[in-house]
């Protein structure tokens, strides 16, 4: 096998494999890192709020204390220490009564979507999703080689009219969808939430069908302005497999998020993660355990949520300044993004080499449609830098947005494609500071 590459693998990989790419925000990781780059990009918490001496002692005495249990194999659904404590957080966003036997933990939300897409996806099944829609759970349908069909939102969420006329458009084609997957609160990427009145008619919509509910809840204890809206998850309990993570409100690092199931369906998922990982971390379970136990965790999130805001507001207040005319943006009342649509003509993709070059990143919208549309728009963080850094970031963005629609009002489209691939070439070559 000496010499081999990659390619030379392609006639024996997997047809799952074989249509898998690599994500938009993964290949940013590289440049968007760098300490000069102003990182408008990803989705990473502000871990540097949390009180490190504290959870750093923790964590000693969960080896030094408690390692013949905390560093040891832990049972595939979760211990039921943390299992409880789960039910204690997700009562805090408003839904009561759950059983911990009814709770999967799983390797960060990514795992539980990975479980659910293996429970429930044959190749060629449809998925509905927000378009947008989270760019990982796009990889797991693709990787499951279901279909994705995007439901259109607007600034009060998805749309129930679109979502009837999507299952009923997928029905006429001799077909008929899995689940629908949502992120109805503080949506990844768009910012927007679900309104109340939606979030009956969607769960009303997915009833008649026959369709399952993924709901994916990150954010939902991240709120700006008052208590965010119930989940469905709280107004219905069949039907709907409510997914969440500790990633945003305690450490990603750690990687421990959760499904909480039907009853019926609780242990075919336990045996899908013990066939996948055979079971999650203890010593990470542990930890969340302790922080749960014997920190104040809620004061925590309060901070967050103060901290976020005061980003969140800078975000906006630099983009209303400094964005060229045309240029508009959802306003999030908590979670971590806002997503914005260029003037007409822009195209997010090509520029990010520009971008790049002037040493600011984001993510461009097409990597949060299945069919890769989502050209004219981008996705902008505002959780992990600073106010300040935030407007030089959205100031470095702007001079890259103004000098393409100068090139397009001097060169007209053709011209700016030509002057794009000489920037582009540019922006690869070796220079100050970026190497």
């Amino acid at each position: 096998m000496t010499g081999t590459t990659q390619d030379d693998y392609t006639d024996v990989y997997a047809r799952r494999v074989r249509g898998m790419t690599t994500s938009e925000i993964r290949a940013l990781f590289a440049v968007a890192s760098r300490p000069e780059v102003v990182s408008l990009a990803g989705g990473a918490p502000y871990i540097a709020a949390l009180p490190l001496d504290a959870v750093g002692e923790m964590l000693g005495r969960l080896g030094s204390e408690h390692g013949a249990v905390s560093l040891q194999y832990s049972i595939g659904q979760g211990n039921v220490d943390l299992r409880e404590r789960i039910c204690e957080v997700m009562a805090l966003s408003g839904i009561h009564g759950a059983s911990p036997d009814d709770v999967v933990v799983t390797v960060g939300g990514q795992q539980a979507l990975d479980l659910l897409a293996r429970l429930f996806l044959d190749p060629g099944d449809v998925v509905l999703a927000e378009g947008p829609s989270y760019v990982g759970a796009l990889g797991v349908f693709q990787a499951a080689q279901a279909q994705v069909h995007h439901v259109p939102m607007d600034d009060d969420g998805m749309i129930p009219a679109a979502l009837e006329e999507a299952i009923a458009a997928i029905a006429r084609s001799g077909r008929r969808a899995k689940f629908l997957y949502t992120i109805p609160t503080f949506q990844n990427p768009a910012g927007v939430t679900l309104s109340e009145e939606r979030r009956e008619q969607v769960l009303d919509i997915c009833e008649r069908a026959g369709l399952l509910v993924v709901e994916d809840d990150p954010y939902g204890l991240l709120s700006f302005e008052g208590d965010a809206p119930l989940p469905l998850r709280a107004r219905r309990r069949e039907g709907v497999f409510y997914v969440s993570t500790f990633s945003k409100t305690f450490a990603p690092g750690l990687r421990v998020g959760w499904i909480l199931a039907p009853h019926a369906v609780r242990e075919k998922l336990v045996m899908m993660s013990e066939a996948n990982v055979l079971c999650p971390s203890a010593f990470a379970q542990a930890a969340v355990t302790q922080y749960l136990t014997t920190m104040p965790w809620r004061e925590q999130v309060k901070s967050y949520r103060e901290i976020y805001r005061e980003r969140r507001d800078a975000l906006l207040s630099a983009l209303h300044d400094l964005m060229p005319a045309g240029t508009t943006w959802t306003h999030p009342t908590g979670g971590l993004f806002v997503w914005a649509t260029l003037p007409e003509g822009l195209d997010s993709k090509a520029m990010m080499p520009r971008a790049i070059a002037a040493r600011v990143a984001y993510v461009p919208g097409t990597g949060f449609y299945a069919d890769g549309t989502g050209t004219g728009n981008m996705r902008l963080n505002f959780s992990f830098s600073s106010p300040e850094r935030l407007r030089e970031g959205v100031r470095r963005l702007a001079g890259v947005m103004e000098q393409e629609l100068a090139m397009r009002a001097v060169f007209g489209a053709a011209g700016q494609a030509h002057h794009r691939r000489r920037g582009n070439a540019a922006a690869d070559a070796p220079g100050p500071d970026l190497a």
